[in-house]
């Protein structure tokens, strides 16, 4: 049983994936505008937001996919089941270019991990029954885990964490406590998680470190990652992870603020006062973030406290927006690119994700040196889009920008046929 659908959701929804697409996708990452960037450490950019609205977004999502509140057996295989399938499309991703089958290279080995990308696109999005739904989540879980710890050459360090991973695990936290408890719980349940988490950063000393430091890859979230997931963490560092396990505890506490917002919206009273309440809440969150930054700095890696109620607040602030303007006024044609990207949002995540690393597979011979080979995405880039522009910025960002244009017509055909695929 689901309410019927709230438009400024979806449209902040599809307007935080397409600038996570265009974010993540630049013609060279060492041509990027600083907003689009992530803060080196401490801070937070326009950039920094993406994640932490998409983690609020779904929690928002969950009281109106859920509306009433019924717990047992088949409700939590549900919610188990699709948890298990997010994080199988994350984990995939991490897989994908790992894909090494009976001595195959090139063009045919492409073409065989493209068959496995969209068998599994397919097993994960498809529309089954629970119980296909159940075996197949399961079994590609345990497959990729597997793989991932096999000890085989191509797989032994595969990455465990990552942004869907870590969504996964908020969506199945957050939505078994929507289920099983009333809003004062679940804001006490939030608090200890984020004074929990602050204290345990801020006191427990780092073994093999020394005392606690918010430091880059010597704090307690970073040893706890290398001591447990060791081989296995985000390549560029090797021994810390910005989606790792400890810092996932704070990660909950943005799918819970989302989820209270959610709750918020759903009050029998009417737009005019729901907004006020939003409103007023999302004022709230923004200063406490920054307070609570004096003693624990805002940061994305470690998806510090004050991160969680600063990015929360301005997460809120957007979406109170949005409603006034969409639901309450009724001003809705201006949105509909953001509302196509909104509805289709999973789809997105794991092909443009795909693309960029079957474009960067491919070896074509270089056409300045008609020597060494370079891959179809540097050609594209280097030989079509930046010799368009004399400053490399723009044509970084240009590339960025037609990439999402290219996903915008995909998401339109899909939009006007009712394709709308959901884990």
């Amino acid at each position: 049983m689901t309410k019927e659908r709230l438009t400024s959701l979806d449209v902040f929804r599809g307007f935080t994936i397409l600038l996570m697409t265009i974010v993540n996708n630049p013609g060279s990452w060492s041509s990027i505008y600083p907003p689009l960037e992530h803060a080196e450490w401490h801070g937070c950019t326009p950039t920094d937001l993406v994640f932490p609205f998409f983690v609020f977004i779904m929690g928002t999502a969950i009281p109106f996919a859920m509306p009433v509140k019924y717990f047992d057996g088949a409700v939590f295989n549900k919610i188990l089941v699709r948890s298990l399938r997010i994080f199988c499309l994350g984990l995939f991703l991490s897989v994908f270019s790992r894909i090494h089958l009976f001595g195959l290279e090139g063009i045919p080995l492409l073409a065989v991990r493209l068959v496995i990308a969209f068998a599994v696109a397919y097993a994960l999005l498809g529309n089954f029954t629970m119980k296909v739904k159940t075996i197949l989540a399961v079994g590609i879980f345990i497959i990729l885990l597997s793989l991932a710890f096999s000890g085989l050459e191509h797989f032994e360090d595969t990455r465990i964490p990552g942004v869907l991973q870590r969504i996964a695990i908020v969506y199945f936290f957050t939505s078994i406590l929507y289920l099983k408890t009333n809003l004062k719980t679940q804001l006490l349940v939030l608090a200890v998680l984020l004074i929990g988490y602050w204290l345990l950063m801020a006191f427990v000393p780092v073994p093999g470190f020394g005392p606690a430091n918010f430091d880059k890859g010597t704090n307690l979230a970073a040893g706890l990652d290398n001591t447990l997931l060791n081989g296995h963490l985000w390549s560029v560092s090797k021994t810390w992870d910005p989606e790792g396990i400890l810092s996932t505890l704070p990660a909950i506490g943005t799918g819970i603020l989302g989820m209270y917002i959610g709750q918020l919206l759903n009050f029998q009273i009417s737009r005019t006062e729901i907004l006020k309440k939003t409103a007023v809440t999302g004022v709230i969150l923004l200063i406490g973030g920054l307070l609570w930054n004096i003693i624990f700095p805002i940061n994305k890696s470690l998806w510090t406290s004050s991160y969680v109620l600063y990015t929360a607040g301005i997460a809120t602030l957007c979406l109170s927006l949005l409603y006034y303007i969409i639901d309450i006024q009724g001003y809705k044609k201006w949105a509909k690119l953001f509302l196509i990207w909104g509805v289709n949002p999973m789809i997105v995540f794991f092909f443009s994700g795909i693309i960029p690393r079957v474009l960067g597979s491919i070896q074509v011979q270089n056409p300045e040196t008609g020597g060494e080979d370079i891959s179809v995405l540097t050609l594209i880039y280097k030989h079509g889009i930046a010799p368009c522009f004399e400053n490399p910025l723009n044509a970084s960002l240009a590339y960025a920008l037609l990439y999402a244009v290219f996903w915008s017509v995909i998401l339109w055909i899909f939009y006007k046929k009712k394709m709308i695929f959901k884990v």
